[in-house]
């Protein structure tokens, strides 16, 4: 357990910044099943109107480390080959 005064605040911050990060990957987890539950359903205009909420989601986690930037681009582009191939 932390000692000094100032490892005891990294202590919560570390734990304070583990609970968004997860909540954060929650959120992108569900927002992917969807999608993909939505392309083998075959609606594309659906997918097509979660398109930017993807995207945004996908960018707010690179940019904060949660995703590398090139996972995050990765599954942008089979997200986007999924909905050309519907």
């Amino acid at each position: 357990m932390a000692i000094t005064k100032s490892a005891k605040k990294a202590l919560r911050q570390s734990l304070k910044r583990k609970k968004t990060n997860n909540v954060q990957k929650k959120n992108l987890k569900i927002l992917l099943k969807k999608v993909q539950f939505l392309i083998k359903e075959n609606k594309k205009e659906e997918v097509q109107n979660l398109l930017p909420q993807i995207y945004k989601t996908l960018d707010k986690a690179s940019k904060t480390n949660i995703l590398k930037k090139n996972t995050a681009s990765r599954k942008k582009s089979r997200i986007v080959k999924q909905i050309v191939k519907i």
